[in-house]
């Protein structure tokens, strides 16, 4: 029996209904940069699922009865008991944003020269190892690299490149694992709890710290009960618990998985590196008990994560994913198979095949989807992951193109993802109408949040 939506709606907010005439304006004003659309412009909004969920009356019952006190409010209690309760760390300190966990966390653990290996460092992951002075390194399963594979777990790391790094040369300089779950840079895939294990063997061995980035712990742990063996009769949250306990620490943006506007968590199990990590949150974030959050804050993310591991929750999310990703692909584009939870991510190289990679095709199938209906969506391909000359002009390309659609939890109803289905049914039918993109503005890091563009008629 299908399932439903295990809540109702109490409160709605009006969406920008717009002409393309305006969207074209916008677009233009915006350098043609996703990230600088101002909202009031967008219709459906799949930029990212993170802070965009629609809290529940519990979280917002619990804001309005917050502890507003600087130091062991009783919000802070009951935030450290949730987290306690799914994860097992002796040490937590709460953050306000998952950048800020990965700063305070990596720049404790991580020396400069050292190495941070993962299934995928995402951007500002990336971003933080760099600013440690560190290289970060992507060793993706080879599964990965088959967009249309329907293997389950696309998200692991390759373990044999894994034990060939830890007992080459370079074994000396690798600093950390960090297993992101789901791998949102590869796809939104998930993660296996074999592939979990095996990677906490191997750091044992060469006595290397095991990190998760855990933005998405509930999504990945609903997969491994609905794809692993052994696992069908477990719930989300015995599995998110098997999965924490793997781990030396974890940096989570509680902005996904617990449903809320604001937050992030650290949690280590090393006592020293606990109090390094302390020592810069005081110093950049504030007391250990707050983190840079507010008491309605800490009291949203606490209830978020109890609700985020209801079966009922997952099993409809998932569900309505799977469904998104039947009516994109009747609409005659590719999807990365099979579909993950969190998002979907559409094969722009393959849909714009007439498309060079300088021409930025994923750039280019998300600006059309803006164009052709107000939806804003981010680019994974080139333009996220090549590299660039002095000029601005691509030397290496991406080895996919990719178009990510996120979806914000509890936010948009079915209707709404038909119509972005729609909408890219009518772009599939004249793809090569499509414009090519040029860049004229890039920084070195995370040049694709400022970056600006020209578009190729």
């Amino acid at each position: 029996m299908k399932s439903f939506p295990p809540y109702r709606v109490q409160v709605v907010k009006e969406i920008p209904i717009t002409t393309r005439q305006e969207r074209e304006e916008a677009l233009a004003r915006a350098g043609y940069n996703m990230f600088d659309l101002p909202a009031n412009m967008v219709t459906i909004d799949l930029l990212t699922d993170s802070g965009t969920g629609a809290v529940s009356a519990a979280q917002e019952a619990g804001a309005a009865a917050a502890d507003r006190s600087y130091a062991g409010s009783d919000s802070w209690f009951r935030f450290k008991s949730a987290l306690e309760d799914l994860t097992s760390f002796p040490h937590l300190f709460p953050v306000h944003q998952g950048r800020a966990a990965e700063r305070i966390l990596f720049s404790t653990a991580l020396k400069p020269g050292q190495i941070s290996l993962s299934n995928t460092h995402f951007d500002t992951t990336r971003a933080n190892v760099e600013l440690a002075g560190a290289q970060a390194r992507d060793l993706p399963c080879p599964e990965a690299a088959d967009l249309d594979s329907r293997d389950p777990f696309k998200g692991n790391i390759d373990l044999g490149a894994l034990e060939e790094t830890l007992s080459g040369p370079d074994g000396s300089r690798v600093g950390q694992v960090l297993i992101t779950i789901t791998n949102n840079g590869g796809g939104g895939q998930p993660v296996s709890m074999a592939n979990l294990k095996a990677v906490r063997a191997l750091c044992d061995r060469f006595g290397v710290p095991f990190f998760l980035d855990a933005a998405r712990f509930a999504e990945n742990s609903w997969l491994i009960t609905q794809r692993e063996e052994g696992y069908a009769g477990k719930t989300p949250k015995e599995v998110a618990q098997e999965t924490f306990a793997l781990a030396d620490g974890f940096v989570a943006s509680l902005k996904k998985d617990a449903i809320a506007p604001m937050g992030a968590a650290i949690g280590v199990r090393d006592e020293n590196l606990a109090k390094q990590c302390e020592a810069i949150l005081i110093a950049t974030e504030g007391f250990r008990t707050y983190g840079g959050l507010g008491g309605h804050d800490l009291e949203r993310v606490a209830q978020g994560l109890r609700e985020v591991v209801d079966p009922n929750y997952l099993r409809n999310r998932a569900e309505e994913t799977a469904h998104f990703a039947r009516l994109i692909n009747e609409a005659g584009v590719d999807i990365v198979q099979p579909a993950g939870v969190h998002g979907l991510y559409l094969n722009a190289g393959r849909l714009l095949q007439h498309m060079p990679p300088h021409g930025f095709p994923g750039h280019a199938l998300a600006c059309e989807l803006y164009l052709a209906g107000g939806i804003r969506c981010a680019e994974l391909g080139s333009l996220y992951l090549g590299t660039f000359d002095d000029e601005h002009n691509l030397i290496t390309p991406a080895p996919f193109e990719l178009v990510r659609l996120a979806i914000p939890r509890r936010t948009y109803t079915l209707a709404h993802l038909e119509y972005v289905a729609d909408v890219l049914a009518t772009i599939a039918k004249n793809p090569e109408s499509v414009p090519e993109y040029r860049v004229t503005h890039a920084p070195q890091l995370l040049r694709h949040f400022n970056l600006k563009l020209r578009q190729v008629s």
